[in-house]
Order: structure tokens, then C-alpha cells, then sequence
């Protein structure tokens, strides 16, 4: 066991919500200084949260998170190394007292980064008991310790969810398990965490299928497992509105790993479960880049489609390295990239109740405490110059005009039968019998490509 540096004189109980001196790194806020030199990483450049884009400030149209699974119980591991990251206030134990001491130097954390969200698992917060009941009553606890310390600091749940993928029993999936058994025991588990982020007036609440999914057709009833998945979330829906709890439901899609192949694979997969059971007027999706391109697309394409359907309800703002080909949940760095991103929220108005949520962890090189203020610095200050760059994209609607005109054929007579769904295949062929066959229209990608490019140069 490591030694660990007390978070506060009240190591156990809820009767204190202190958050002095819990996050060694001595700054009160991150600040904003864009003149700032280049080595000065523990300053903002960019994000200047009160600052007005396009009607908003940066604060309303990024609303930053920091997830708890990653920055709080990240600990360097993979799947060829042992744990490389041990922090100081935390001694390595499931212990209530160990699991009260980490929360309060998340919220100091948190404070001293200056966002207004958080998001975690349930797993992530309370250790599990021998049965569900104690299994409950540490969640209870560690969410008694929650409210007390987002009433003292300002910072709300934008989304709590269920970890329905890391216990052994989990192994043959949750809502897709082919034993009732299970099946079950998911099901309550996520009752108690509608009940949790009604209690902490979570804005959204996230449903990830870690394991629903197969490695093998073999042994899957793939029809039964997805109908399953369907009934899970129509029992969620009830449950939610039987308690009143208001917050977004979503569905973040994720192609492969652990699973060799998961039901909600990408976006459109996702769209498409959604109507075909008719769940989507309840649910949204939670995009995940990172996840985006281990489905073979580009880093914004499932953001980009989501909204596209109106489905796009919040984003968990990593990257990956598609070199590698695997979930390397990197803190997004590449301005282009957030970019693409910060252009969608602003075509759609916004992300909110959803946000950007740093679904990032730091790698298990980056060993220094201040490493993990550093990463969300970073991450922070690209999504900021990214959003002044798409706001500028928009304003002068030059690639939106080029879009718009490269479609405009279809705003003739014969046009818009087709886009409103009453057009002839008759039709089309009077109209070729009166305007001859087709010149070819070019894409000009590298028109696009070059014209983008001048934003960033």
C-alpha cells in the first residue's frame, strides 16, 4: 500500500464537504491569460469562458465536463502493463473512507479548473458490497457526499450512468444477457441510478452496451439479445418518468472492444434501433470521436450524423490514434478536428442539456499529479480556439454557400417532388426525355480541402 496525503481532517462520515488543500497543485483557479508565453501551461490562451461567440459565451456553448472513471480512477494500466499512476490522497483500497477522501479532491480539482460539470459510473463513486442492498447503501452514502459538495462548489452532473460491463457477471453482456438472472440485476442497478441522478439533478443520463454484443454468431440469438436491449430501455423510460427524473436519456454508440461486435456500432446503427422500436423520442445519442473512428469514419462523421437526425444530445470530447486501432481515449488536441466539432453545436444551436465531456484519460506515462490539470488545460483551451475558428466558418458561410449551391438542382419543380417524397420514376424520365443526359458536376474536394484550410493558416 502506497502512503496517501489526508483530504481533509474528516477522512470518513459526510458531515464535512472541506475542500482546502485536497488537489496538491498550488493555484486557487486556472486563469485566463492569452498573452501568456508558450512554455505557461497552467493558464487558458483561448478559452476565456465569458467571453460571446455567435450569442453564447464559450462557457454556454462547451460545457466542459470532467468524467470521474478516468481522471479519479485511471490508474496507467493497459492491457501489457501493470499500473503506473499512484496519487497521493488515494491508498489503493475500496474503503468508503479511501472513496470520500478521492471525491473531495475531484471537486477541488474540478474547482481549481474552473468547469461546471462532472459525469460518472456508479462503480467509479461507491465500492460494491457483498449484495446489492450494501451494494446501495455505499452508493447512498457517496452520493449524500456529492450534493453536499456541488452545493458548496456550483458544479452539476451533466450524466451519471450504470458500469454494467466491468464485474464477471457482466461477462456475457447486460441487457443482452442470455440469463434472466442478469438481465435482472442490470435492470436494478440502473433503477438506483435514475434514482441517484434525480437526486443529483443529472441533466442527462447515458446508457454505454460495454458488452452488448457477441464474439461469436454461434452462440448468439442476435434478434433475441437486440429485442432485449429494446425492452431494457422501455423499462428505463417508465422508471424514469414514474419518478419524475427529467434528465436526457442517451445512447452512446461504440463499434467493437471489448465485444468483437457491439449492437450500437455507430450512429446511424443507433438512429436506426432507436425507430425501429420506437424509442426515439426518448433517447439521444452521446457521441464519442474516439469511438468514430474505431467504426471506420472520420473524427466528426457520427457527430455530423446525429445531428442530422436531431439526435445529437451531447459528446464525450477524446481522440484516438487511428494508427493504433484501438479505444486509446486521448485528450483531443487537434484544432482542426474540434473544429469540425464546434461546428455542428453551433449549426444545431448548442449542445445543451448535453456538453463536452472530457471521456479522456492522461497516458500512463504522464506520471506528475499536475499532469492531469495539464491534460484538461490543453483540451480546454483547443475546443476554445476551435470554437472561434468555426464561428468564423459560419459567419462568412463561404463552404456553407458552396455546400448549398452544389444541391441547388433540386430546388427546380422536379427537386423538390423528390425531397418531399412524390416524385415519379415516370417523371424522371420525362424530364431526361427534355433535358438530355447529364454533364458531370465535380466534387472540388480539394477546392474545400484548400479553402478550410485558410482558417487555420
Amino acid at each position: 500500500m502506497s502512503s496517501f496525503a489526508p483530504a481533509s481532517n474528516s477522512a470518513s462520515g459526510t458531515g464535512s464537504a472541506e475542500l482546502v488543500n485536497t488537489f496538491p497543485v498550488d493555484i486557487a483557479k486556472v486563469p485566463y491569460k492569452p498573452d501568456a508565453a508558450i512554455t505557461d501551461v497552467l493558464c487558458f490562451r483561448y478559452y476565456n469562458e465569458s467571453e460571446v461567440i455567435m450569442g453564447k459565451t464559450m462557457q454556454d456553448w462547451m460545457r466542459f465536463s470532467v468524467c470521474y472513471w478516468h481522471t479519479f480512477r485511471g490508474t496507467g494500466a493497459d492491457p501489457f502493463g501493470f499500473p503506473t499512476l499512484q496519487r497521493p490522497w488515494d491508498d489503493q483500497t475500496d474503503s468508503m473512507e479511501n472513496a470520500e477522501r478521492r471525491m473531495r479532491v475531484a471537486f477541488d480539482f474540478m474547482s481549481k479548473l474552473g468547469v461546471k460539470y462532472w459525469s460518472f459510473h456508479d462503480r467509479d463513486i461507491a465500492p460494491e458490497g457483498a449484495t446489492l442492498q450494501e451494494t446501495n447503501k455505499n452508493l447512498d452514502r457517496m452520493v449524500e457526499l456529492a450534493s453536499e459538495l456541488q452545493q458548496k462548489t456550483g458544479i452539476k452532473l451533466l450524466w451519471n450512468t450504470c458500469n454494467l460491463f466491468a464485474h464477471p457477471r457482466y461477462c456475457n453482456g447486460a441487457a443482452s444477457n442470455p440469463d434472466l438472472h442478469v438481465f435482472a440485476y442490470a435492470a436494478a442497478q440502473v433503477k438506483k441510478s435514475l434514482e441517484v441522478g434525480k437526486k443529483l439533478g443529472a441533466e442527462n443520463f447515458v446508457f454505454w452496451g460495454g458488452r452488448e454484443g457477441y464474439h461469436t454468431l454461434l452462440n448468439t440469438d442476435v434478434r433475441a439479445e437486440v429485442d432485449q436491449i429494446a425492452s431494457f430501455f422501455k423499462m428505463a423510460i417508465e422508471y424514469k418518468n414514474k419518478i419524475g427524473f427529467t434528465g436526457q436519456l442517451l445512447i452512446e454508440p461504440k463499434p467493437k472492444e471489448p465485444t468483437k461486435h457491439q449492437y450500437d456500432y455507430d450512429a446511424m446503427t443507433v438512429i436506426a434501433f432507436l425507430k425501429t422500436y420506437g424509442l426515439d423520442k426518448d433517447f439521444k445519442l452521446n457521441i464519442e470521436p474516439n469511438h468514430t473512428t474505431l467504426a471506420g469514419h472520420c473524427h466528426e462523421h457520427d457527430v455530423v450524423m446525429a445531428s442530422a437526425f436531431e439526435l445529437l444530445g451531447s459528446i464525450d470530447s477524446n481522440t484516438g490514434s487511428p494508427d493504433l486501432g484501438w479505444d486509446t481515449d486521448q485528450f483531443p488536441m487537434d484544432v482542426k478536428n474540434a473544429a469540425m466539432i464546434m461546428k455542428v453545436v453551433l449549426d444545431q444551436g448548442g449542445l445543451a442539456p448535453g456538453g463536452l465531456n472530457f471521456d479522456c484519460k492522461v497516458r500512463r506515462e504522464s506520471t506528475d499529479v499536475v499532469d492531469m490539470l495539464i491534460s484538461h488545460v490543453g483540451a480546454m483551451d483547443c475546443f476554445a480556439k476551435a470554437l472561434r475558428v468555426a464561428a468564423k466558418i459560419k459567419e462568412g458561410g463561404i463552404l456553407d454557400g458552396m455546400k448549398k449551391e452544389r444541391y441547388s438542382s433540386f430546388s427546380s419543380e422536379l427537386g423538390a417532388k423528390v425531397k418531399s417524397g412524390i416524385a415519379t420514376f415516370e417523371e424522371c424520365e420525362q424530364f431526361i426525355f427534355q433535358n438530355g443526359n447529364p454533364s458531370k458536376l465535380s466534387g472540388q474536394q480539394e477546392k474545400y480541402e484548400t479553402i478550410l484550410n485558410r482558417y487555420f493558416l
